[in-house]
């Protein structure tokens, strides 16, 4: 769907806006600097959540949506056609069962196309994509110039070189791997980097001048702690992380990095590497709520989420909402993004609780 947010003239009656602008709401949060209020993100509503959510807020868009909630953040997904899911995300074949090729449907369980191949100089016999034949750049570039420059346009990159990585092999023999043939495991995720760096490139290119920041990331936590330790993800996936956190620096790019589950271990990680702001908050994961984060990071980086999706969205009354985002204020005056804790809006939120949470940022 393309922006049309320069083109309409609703009001934004959930609250009063600020004397900032969205882009300067943004930049003063992620430095840690005084804002009118927090800055928000509703993320990024499934086709399903949808219907919904324009019937109860009686607009007829998403962007319109985004108008009235006041909204921050016009996320910019790679426009990518590559059959049949024509996301990014699915740009590897790399499963050797059938199933549901689509970003919230891929495995990276399943057995994958290096599960039995240990030479790295086989890399190559899978047939890598080239992404110039599958992303659009001309759709890139109209949609980051339709965006209303006061807001914060941000690409979805999401470029996940650890979980394709895994996928590549099947999750548990790619650990095994990690471990016990190293340079097999390098040899791929390596691989598997330059595609993203070459399809960033080409993005970011396409989009120079109208874009603000970008979303990366890998899923490197579970609810109770890492999936990986620490000194493996040092040695064999951040040194991609940083090419891709770099890249987007070298265009001027705000990084956002996502990652969900219990990441406590890592944080001072990702603020090394150089990531502006950390994304989602899981709020019910270890050690992931808004006040031991605070203690440990308050400015030192910015987070973005906080209210918790997995329970409080989903079954919580609208003041339950209200009474968390006064709290998550109080504790960030600045600093972090609010936004619920996983970048999907699911079906099973209620749209009077999206309403709760936008009035009490607003407030």
């Amino acid at each position: 769907m393309e922006n049309k947010i320069n083109n309409s003239n609703l009001s934004s009656p959930l609250g009063a806006r600020g004397s900032m602008t969205h882009k300067e709401r943004f930049l003063a949060t992620i430095a840690n600097q005084p804002v009118d209020r927090p800055a928000s993100w509703l993320g990024l509503p499934v086709p399903a959540a949808v219907p919904g959510l324009l019937e109860y807020f009686k607009v007829n868009s998403i962007d319109e949506l985004k108008i009235k909630l006041d909204d921050d953040i016009y996320p910019i997904e790679v426009p990518y056609n590559f059959p049949p899911s024509n996301h990014i995300a699915c740009a590897f074949k790399f499963a050797k069962v059938s199933h549901d090729d689509k970003p919230d449907e891929r495995t990276l369980t399943a057995p994958g196309f290096f599960e039995d191949i240990d030479d790295p100089t086989l890399v190559d016999t899978f047939p890598w994509p080239d992404p110039a034949l599958y992303l659009d750049v001309e759709a890139s570039r109209r949609l980051a110039m339709a965006a209303n420059p006061d807001y914060v346009r941000m690409g979805v990159m999401w470029s996940a070189h650890f979980q394709d990585a895994c996928a590549a092999f099947g999750m548990e023999k790619a650990l095994m791997v990690m471990l016990m043939n190293p340079d097999m495991f390098t040899a791929v995720i390596d691989r598997i980097t330059e595609f993203y760096l070459k399809a960033n490139e080409l993005f970011y290119e396409a989009t120079k001048g109208y874009l603000d920041a970008v979303l990366i990331g890998n899923d490197f936590g579970s609810q109770n702690g890492l999936m990986v330790d620490p000194d493996s993800l040092r040695t064999y996936v951040f040194p991609g992380t940083k090419k891709l956190i770099d890249q987007a620096k070298r265009y001027g790019l705000k990084v956002i990095h996502h990652s969900c589950g219990s990441i406590y271990p890592i944080i001072q990680d990702l603020i090394e590497l150089g990531v502006d702001s950390i994304h989602p908050i899981q709020a019910l994961a270890a050690d992931m709520d808004a006040q031991t984060l605070k203690k440990g990071f308050a400015g030192k980086t910015s987070f973005c989420g906080g209210v918790d999706a997995q329970h409080l969205l989903v079954n919580g009354k609208p003041n339950e909402i209200t009474a968390k985002v006064h709290e998550l204020k109080q504790l960030f005056p600045t600093g972090l993004i609010i936004s619920p804790s996983h970048e999907a809006i699911l079906p099973d939120i209620p749209p009077a609780n999206v309403e709760a949470m936008f009035n009490a940022i607003n407030s």
